[in-house]
């Protein structure tokens, strides 16, 4: 049997200057440029979830654009992740903007098709909503997944006016339908004014655990991601991350911000933390760049991405690795 083909990497920047040609996420090749994508970078421009400012429609792309600037080492994992296996741009998935039940169905069926590919998911969105249908879809194939969520917001909520599926409810639902494992639940980041102190208490019936950005503040991220490793442990993970996890100082694109959150590299030192678990795919998501200044929150969303996609590229290698042993 023939080996794995040598991925095909980025554009050369010594060659084509990075603002030149076409923006896929950091200058990957298309989905339908190579015969296999180990990992799918995909976009879910949708925002019709939203409960205060909308725009996160236009995430996706703009994230793409400040990924032109990403390189194909990466020091802090010591790895070349598009090296390691073939990561390709799979465009976006067109849902309905009017209907969110209809666009819920779209998203979950597009994650199907990518994952029966053998594709793991580095999902750009678009508002939080999508995580349930990203969810869905990754636990038809993994079964009932840990979750870390890093967020402002618990969005563990019932309802918003009368709406089941919203950015504030994906989780909630999650729970409900049984595709997350509930002893390895966890959000960090929370912070701000909540509508009563009921919302923790549900929350924590549901099985999460919170780590607030005070905590990271305080106890560092060292520790931190070694208590969320210890939580995780071997079972297969999705990492669902609402850039609002950061202080607007780091991201004020996006549509709900709120004061004295995490710092930009102090998430990317807790995700780099996460080494050695099972990330099966991930998303980032709330990335409104109408809001935006001097792009620092798509710069922060595409090393948020990057990161992410570094992971899963060393476990795709080392998996390979230790099947050629086998």
């Amino acid at each position: 049997m023939n080996g794995p083909t040598t991925p095909r990497g980025p554009v050369d920047s010594s060659r084509i200057p990075r603002y030149a040609g076409p923006a896929t996420f950091a200058r990957l090749p298309r989905a339908d440029e190579v015969a296999q994508t180990d990992v799918a970078v995909v976009g879910v421009p949708f925002d019709s979830g939203v409960s205060y400012r909308p725009g996160a429609r236009f995430g996706g792309n703009a994230i793409r654009e400040a990924s032109r600037l990403l390189r194909p080492y990466n020091p802090a994992q010591d790895a070349s992740p598009f090296a390691l296996a073939q990561v390709a741009d799979a465009g976006d998935i067109a849902v309905n903007p009017f209907n969110i039940n209809e666009a819920v169905e779209t998203v979950e069926a597009a994650a199907d098709e990518l994952l029966g590919a053998g594709s793991r998911l580095m999902t750009l969105g678009g508002d939080h909503t999508i995580a349930l249908p990203l969810l869905r879809s990754v636990a038809k194939k993994h079964g009932p997944v840990a979750l870390l969520h890093f967020d402002a917001h618990l969005d563990t909520w019932d309802t918003y006016f009368g709406a089941e599926y919203t950015h504030g409810t994906p989780f909630r639902r999650a729970v409900e339908e049984g595709i997350l494992d509930t002893s390895a639940l966890s959000h960090v980041g929370i912070r701000g004014p909540l509508y009563g102190k009921q919302d923790l208490t549900d929350d924590e019936k549901m099985g999460f655990g919170i780590v607030t950005s005070a905590d990271v503040m305080r106890r560092g991220v060292d520790e931190v991601a070694d208590q969320l490793r210890q939580r995780i442990g071997d079972r297969p993970l999705y990492v669902s991350i609402d850039i609002d996890c950061l202080d607007p100082a780091h991201a004020p694109g996006t549509g709900t911000p709120e004061a004295g959150g995490l710092t930009s590299r102090e998430l990317l030192e807790i995700l780099r933390g996460l080494a050695g678990c099972n990330l099966v795919s991930a998303d980032v998501v709330e990335v409104a760049p109408a809001y935006d200044h001097a792009e620092m929150t798509t710069v922060a969303a595409s090393h948020t991405a990057y990161e992410l996609t570094t992971l899963m590229a060393r476990q795709i290698a080392a998996a390979r690795e230790t099947g050629s042993k086998g």
